[in-house]
């Protein structure tokens, strides 16, 4: 048998005498198989593999992650619930919902459990799971408003005439009112109060029981307990025509929760905007040039190696390179820069990036999950689901904050019934509304939403939850020079002959000799010249240069000392800016090759406004001495160490935090990775490899170092912003309770003061999604210098 219930009716059929009825039944019973909805059995359509190309990221053989939309979520509760229930699941490896977005982020292990099944656990605990597509959030966004809004429209109308009777019967006790008056006036406020009870307050009592059910104390629990409770109350009041009703209470306390929670639900999208545009960037369709001919097709058809038309105008549908054309692309929504880049032919193009002036062909390189945009999406939703230690203090006092007020106030219900029993229960349902779990749970998640939001408008983009929270206690800044402080972009700025052979066939030396290799010198060179030698046993010495024999004699290129090894010692010519590599053979010098990289627009400004935050900045390198120091005193930067290879670096940071100093890494090569990972906040540049950004807590996409400064106001604004709400969340429950434990807070008045408590608390939040104004950043670096 299937169930209990199936087994006690063939039970009863056996026991009647009526077996019959299986020789003669037209159909056979369905199985428990046959029986699992639908819905669920739709959920299995997502283990497949061409389904979750669009939406699932690989990232070994078995580990999968992916994003979803979770739709039930009404309070921090909710995701608590959610998170503890799907992280214990056998193969989660991690599971994070971002509450301002209500989307989540699972990493699993496929081998172990399958997609379809965290679907369904989700399920089974009253809520919906499904693969995140924005085109449906945003519906449902939408759906959520329109069904949030009509509950809203019934618990205002019915209060409305439910506070105009009240007015009556208050008059009536005052001035005094005839009882079949009185109670015909109270069946009236009773009926016009059902509606708000059974459909808006509606999930208050679905999400307690839920709550309940799973031996859970959510926030609704206390909130449903108050209605209820009042409801019932007052139900007894008016069929005994006695004591006294309580329909105004329940009508308007709905009424201003289910404002703020309106309310909230707009500041909250709006927190999560920034994550949603970027979503939006990539165009639905694509012109897909095949055999010749032009077709249009969804991005999703779109594979590597196909060729796309982007005409003027149009979005940038995948990553690729241009094949053919000139134009220029506005990547401002990705980097936070305003002027368009130009592109020709081998130029990089980034899915999402609109086209302004002319076509271009492009070759799709990566498509989906692989891509940059879905990448940056990634490491958003990682930085706004994962939580600083102040939030996760936060959210463990709510745990246990439902459970206390129920406590204190069934302890204030039984003093008042001792003392003053007509008083004990509005008492105790002031006691139960006017506390305000929510506020402290939004203080922190709703703030982070915004600040990194901003920051990401700016080209900052935060892939960590603490980064913030460090930066804002960062006492010092340290810089890689190469690729950071400047474009590392080298270019060759002078070529000094050291013997007798002509500049030219110098320049076809190195060129031979660097064939293949990704040595700085032989890129500029084999842009520009011609490879007309060829070269036979070649070595390369990592670090210090590259040997090979043309027409029979050995060459050498790379470092001083190298190359001296063959050329003769001497004294190594001096070089006022810039890198020097030279080229010698046996027992002769023949050319110095000095490449220079120029400083980034904006680096000199973007130290000063740092050091005018109280910030020290240091310059690390592994350049050599005299060109480090021309670098840092360009940028008025005094502390600063050359040569310093990668395990040095690592080395001289831990020698830092172990003076108790709280920094900030600043890098952007394969070298870097190390030491970004090793800081307390580290910040990779956005031409950075790879290796550098999954290093780094943020990523300065933009490429500007001046959003560095602001990043650091926007670290320290958002910090005081979380401490403002905690310590209103705290204070107003401190000063709320007593005034109702005592008596001297109507139920009206509660309901008033919880609502209002949760607004202020997300208002204050929205101001940092306003503070990401370059101009008003650099007015408050100005005023701190003074």
């Amino acid at each position: 048998m299937c169930c209990p219930g199936c087994q006690a009716v063939a039970e009863a059929i056996v026991s009647s005498g009526l077996t019959d009825y299986y020789k003669h039944r037209t159909d056979q019973a369905r199985s428990a198989r046959d029986l699992v909805p639908a819905a669920l059995k739709q959920l299995e359509l997502y283990d497949r593999p061409e389904l979750q190309r669009s939406f699932v990221s690989v990232q070994d053989d078995n580990k999968r992650e992916a994003a979803l939309i979770l739709e039930g979520i009404t309070c921090a509760a909710c995701v608590w619930l959610n998170e503890r229930h799907v992280n214990s699941l056998p193969g989660v490896i991690d599971f994070r919902i971002n509450y301002s977005t209500h989307r989540a982020r699972v990493q699993w292990d496929n081998s172990q459990i399958q997609l379809s099944d965290i679907l369904k656990a989700v399920t089974n605990i009253g809520y919906i799971a499904h693969p995140f597509d924005p085109g449906r959030q945003e519906e449902i966004h939408k759906r959520e408003r329109k069904l949030a809004m009509r509950r809203l429209a019934v618990a205002g109308l019915a209060a409305m005439q439910v506070m105009m009777i009240s007015v009556g019967l208050y008059a009536g006790d005052y001035y005094g009112i005839d009882e079949n008056i009185k109670g015909f006036l109270r069946w009236i406020a009773l009926f016009l109060t059902l509606p708000v009870l059974f459909y808006s307050a509606r999930p208050f009592f679905t999400s307690a029981w839920g709550d309940l059910k799973r031996r859970q104390l959510g926030m609704d629990v206390p909130v449903s307990l108050a209605i209820g409770g009042a409801f019932m109350a007052s139900v007894w009041a008016t069929y005994s025509r006695s004591g006294e009703v309580y329909f105004d209470s329940v009508t308007m306390f709905t009424l201003f929760l289910l404002t703020s929670r309106y309310l909230e639900m707009g500041a909250r999208q709006k927190a999560g905007q920034a994550t949603e545009e970027l979503v939006k960037l990539l165009p639905s369709m694509a012109t897909r040039i095949k055999d010749g001919l032009q077709e249009v097709v969804t991005v999703a058809e779109l594979a590597p190696g196909d060729q796309v038309l982007i005409k003027p105008g149009e979005s940038v549908p995948a990553d690729g390179t241009v094949l053919s054309g000139l134009s220029s692309v506005d990547e401002s929504l990705l980097t936070g820069e305003s002027l368009p880049r130009a592109k020709q032919a081998g130029s990089e193009l980034i899915g999402g990036t609109v086209n302004i002036e002319s076509p271009l062909t492009m070759q799709v390189d990566k498509v989906g999950q692989d891509t940059v945009i879905s990448a940056i999406q990634r490491l958003l939703d990682r930085a706004q689901a994962e939580k600083p230690r102040i939030a996760m203090l936060a959210d463990r006092a709510a745990a246990w904050f439902v459970g206390a007020i129920l406590i204190l106030a069934t302890v204030v219900g039984s003093y008042w019934y001792l003392h003053e029993p007509a008083q004990a229960f509005w008492i105790v349902l002031s006691v139960l509304v006017v506390t305000c779990p929510c506020a402290l749970s939004l203080a922190t998640p709703v703030a982070l939403t915004a600040a990194t939001s901003a920051l990401t408008r700016n080209g900052l983009l935060t892939t960590r939850g603490h980064a913030l929270e460090t930066l804002a206690r960062t006492d010092r800044i340290v810089f890689d020079k190469t690729g950071t402080l400047t474009t590392g972009q080298l270019q060759l700025s002078k070529v000094r002959l050291m013997g007798d052979e002509a500049r030219q066939h110098c320049c076809d030396l190195v060129a031979a000799l660097e064939r293949g290799s990704e040595h700085p010198v032989a890129r500029i060179l084999l842009e520009q010249e011609q490879i007309r030698l060829d070269t036979e046993a070649v070595q390369a010495r990592p670090g210090y240069g590259v040997e090979g024999k043309i027409h029979g004699q050995t060459y050498r290129v790379g470092h001083f000392d190298y190359v001296a090894e063959i050329a003769g010692e001497q004294d190594e010519p001096a070089v006022e800016a810039g890198t020097a590599v030279y080229l010698g053979t046996e027992s002769r010098w023949l050319a110095q090759f000095v490449l220079s990289d120029e400083l980034r627009v904006g680096a000199h400004s973007a130290i000063e406004n740092l050091q005018a935050l109280g910030i020290e900045v240091e310059l690390l390198s592994g350049d050599r001495e005299q060109e480090v120091a021309r670098i840092a005193t360009q940028l008025g930067i005094e502390k600063y160490y050359a040569q310093q290879r990668p395990d040095d670096k690592l080395l001289h940071i831990q020698a830092l935090q172990e003076q108790g100093i709280v920094l900030a890494m600043v890098g952007d090569g394969v070298n870097d990775a190390p030491v970004l990972a090793a800081a307390q906040v580290s910040i990779a540049m956005g031409s950075g490899t790879q290796l550098a950004h999954a290093s780094s807590d943020m990523v300065l996409f933009s490429e500007q170092l001046s959003h560095l400064a602001e990043g650091m106001l926007m670290a320290r604004r958002t910090m005081s912003i979380i401490k403002q709400n905690l310590a209103w969340a705290i204070g107003y429950n401190l000063i709320a309770l007593p005034l109702a434990s005592m008596g001297m807070v109507a139920p009206w008045m509660a309901a008033i003061g919880m609502s209002a408590s949760s607004l202020v608390v997300v208002v204050n939040a929205l101001r940092l999604s306003t503070a990401g104004s370059q101009n008003g950043n650099v007015r408050l670096i100005e005023q701190q210098a003074r």
